[in-house]
């Protein structure tokens, strides 16, 4: 039997290997919103695309792409606007791929009188700064010819808050009107606290698209598993989209801790549909906004053809068959 131990020593070994290459860890940072559901969604079914997928949560993009920076992250979800500041001020990332389109509502108290953009002049209005949303208010007012500013004396004073006192604001007659992300902009809505202005998807950024980035290490260096991590992102993707009761589920149940209603999500997904898809065009007229509209301080704004790389997103959906 002796002889035939150095083969099974070495099957042994493969098999070590393999399972030690299977629990391979992805560090991935994400936040708290009903388009962020899928993303989320990888780390369950992370084992059985050969890898295992630690998620962290943050309270908004810039915090993603710090940690991406300190060395802390593989991969993040945020808005395109994070990803381009980050970008412009040396974080060494790549975009792969788009996961949600829009997300973002404007929403005025009902007494108000806010019926249109041009209806914000000498009105207090809520946004967060670093987001997306802040990107789309500045291309909706310059638009709309109105001048802005955190100080009274302009058309529209910003008051800046995290994502999650927005509503508070509005709800206390704080603010008349908030740039609003999904599910809080449904929410307040469904409460009666809000009405829609307006979906901001009219600027030339159009309907925005979420971004996920990876670092360059991780995917210059960790080929394979970046593949693996691909794959499981389109296929979570491919759940939430095709079984929308799975999506509901998931989201309301395990992310929100039943705070939020099927009404509250339902509308959030109407306005926040996932996606997988990404362009170095959006992500080019999207810088091109933010540099023209001065929000983000970029030094260079990055040229999008040299850090949008959907190879591994192209890849993927060839393997499972989406088009």
């Amino acid at each position: 039997m002796t002889k035939f131990l150095p083969a099974s020593l070495a099957i042994a070994a493969v098999f070590a290997a393999s399972s030690a290459q299977a629990q391979e860890v992805v560090r991935l940072g994400n936040l708290k919103f009903a388009h962020y559901g899928a993303v989320s969604y990888i780390k369950e079914i992370a084992p059985k695309c050969g890898i295992k997928v630690e998620e962290h949560v943050f309270a908004k993009g810039p915090d993603v792409m710090q940690a991406i920076l300190a060395g802390e992250l593989d991969v993040g979800a945020t808005a395109s606007e994070a990803a381009i500041q980050g970008r412009a001020n040396g974080a060494p990332i790549y975009v792969v791929a788009g996961f949600a389109k829009g997300g973002a509502r404007l929403v005025a108290r009902p007494d108000a009188g806010i019926k249109s953009i041009k209806d914000l002049k000498g009105k207090k209005v809520g946004v967060t700064r670093g987001g997306i949303h802040e990107v789309l208010l500045a291309a909706e007012l310059s638009q709309a010819g109105l001048t802005w500013s955190e100080q009274p004396g302009k058309d529209v004073q910003l008051v800046l808050l995290a994502f999650a006192d927005l509503n508070q604001a509005l709800l206390g007659k704080n603010l008349d009107a908030i740039m609003q992300s999904e599910p809080q902009s449904s929410q307040a809505i469904n409460k009666g606290f809000g009405v829609e202005v307006m979906k901001p998807y009219d600027t030339p950024i159009g309907a925005p698209v979420r971004t996920m980035v990876m670092s360059e290490k991780f995917y210059k260096e960790r080929r394979a598993t970046a593949a693996k991590f691909m794959q499981c992102f389109v296929t979570a993707t491919k759940t939430f989209i095709d079984n929308k009761s799975v999506a509901e589920k998931y989201v309301r149940e395990t992310i929100f801790k039943n705070q939020i209603t099927a009404d509250d999500f339902n509308d959030a997904i109407e306005n926040s549909p996932y996606t997988y898809d990404i362009t170095a065009q959006h992500i080019q007229v999207t810088t091109d906004v933010m540099n023209k509209t001065g929000v983000g301080k970029m030094r260079k704004p990055p040229v999008a053809a040299e850090w949008v790389k959907t190879d591994l997103l192209d890849e993927a959906k060839k393997n499972l068959g989406i088009k």
